[in-house]
């Protein structure tokens, strides 16, 4: 076996582990070394598809303040890829007065941030947008800088742009073991060893695997989530400009955006998937998932209710909080980590960018505290969970 050296190794190419390769080449990090276990591209975890909401409207004011660098980090790399990724259409968030999530939350962490919104009660979202069909009790926020980030084509864009910086990403490439020993990461495959000044795991779902090697194991739960795509018959009402992308904010949590790409309208059901493992998931879809969403599009949006053209599943990793990890593995100061709960796509290109200054030693430009590996409710022994957002 050879061995060479990098200044980082990301492994996990994805969503996020994408955007630590190219922030990393981009900001001057040095060489820079990407592993992917499968196909850059697949379909097996978290991070492809056509569309990932994208908002200002969070349940508290920090994620809130991070939204602003999500969308300005997004710009930077619209800019370098002299292309589009992010869409604005307008969000919404809605639900009954009696919700078991509420929309006080969100309206209360934007006021604190001085982002732009609008309180409607039914008959104000029915008059902006008619294809809603809403009980008086329900109220709602609009955003109007909510949308979509087009999410293959960003994680593409990040790609082949780290290329473009002098990275080196290497696909169908298992990671087979990890040591850290005297400053040093090295990382075998199934051909030789490599060797980092700093690693970067950004596995999804594999999170934990690669953590024994380290000797840490964190209360990570993965499930199986769904999105379906309907036909719709009258797609010019629900096309971007005319339909925003919608959360229902109750239990169950549903979302969904405009007819946008090559499908029908998209939506789906937040955190209702069964508990699985990388291994053990399916790619069938779960129908009773599939007939809860269709009953409530049937409710509230009964003109986006066609057949079922696809649905496609992916998977969750969440932590017991539903908060991101983006920082240090406890007891390595050289490898660091992130898992995106489920909501990190907004976010990607800013926790790749957050990682890569990790892993090139500079100071982060937001306090990652609440984001810590070793925050209490990752310590515990058999933590509450709390997947609502």
């Amino acid at each position: 076996m050879t061995r060479d050296e990098y200044d980082c190794i990301v492994i996990g190419l994805g969503g996020l582990g994408s955007a630590a390769a190219y922030w990393f080449a981009r900001e001057g990090g040095g060489r820079v070394l990407g592993l992917e276990q499968f196909e850059l591209g697949h379909a097996r975890g978290s991070s492809e598809d056509h569309s990932r909401i994208i908002r200002h409207s969070y349940h508290t004011p920090a994620y809130v303040r991070l939204t602003r660098d999500a969308y300005a980090t997004w710009t930077l790399v619209e800019e370098d890829a002299r292309e589009a990724l992010v869409l604005i259409t307008g969000g919404l968030d809605f639900a009954p007065q009696d919700s078991a999530t509420g929309i006080e939350p969100h309206r209360e962490s934007m006021q604190s941030a001085g982002i732009e919104f609008e309180y409607l009660d039914a008959g104000g979202i029915m008059r902006r947008w008619p294809q809603f069909r809403l009980g008086e009790d329900v109220h709602g926020l609009y955003q109007p800088h909510g949308g979509l980030v087009m999410a293959s084509n960003a994680n593409a864009a990040h790609r082949r742009l780290a290329r473009a910086h002098g990275a080196e990403l290497r696909e169908n490439t298992p990671v087979l073991s990890i040591e850290a020993r005297d400053g040093e990461v090295r990382v075998r495959t199934d051909t030789e060893w490599l060797a980092g000044r700093s690693l970067v795991l950004a596995a999804g779902s594999w999170c934990n695997g690669l953590l024994g090697h380290l000797g840490v194991n964190l209360p990570l739960e993965v499930t199986q989530e769904q999105v379906s795509y309907y036909m719709t018959f009258n797609a010019a009402a629900f096309a971007p400009g005319r339909f925003p992308i919608w959360i229902w904010l109750d239990d169950p949590c549903f979302y969904g955006f405009p007819v946008f790409g090559d499908y029908g309208l998209k939506a789906a059901q937040d955190a209702g998937g069964r508990r699985v493992t990388a291994d053990s998931r399916g790619f069938e879809p779960d129908r009773d998932m599939e007939r809860r969403l269709s009953r409530f599009l049937a409710h509230c949006l009964p003109g986006a209710v066609g057949p079922i053209l696809q649905t496609r599943t992916c998977l969750y990793t969440l932590p017991p909080d539903r908060d991101f990890i983006v920082g240090a593995v406890p007891g390595h100061d050289n490898i660091f980590m992130t898992v995106g709960a489920g909501h990190a796509f907004k976010f990607a290109s800013w926790i790749g960018r957050t990682l890569a200054g990790l892993a090139a030693g500079r100071t982060p430009g937001a306090e990652l505290a609440p984001f810590a590996a070793d925050r209490p409710v990752l310590q515990a022994e058999d933590p509450p969970r709390q997947y609502r957002l």
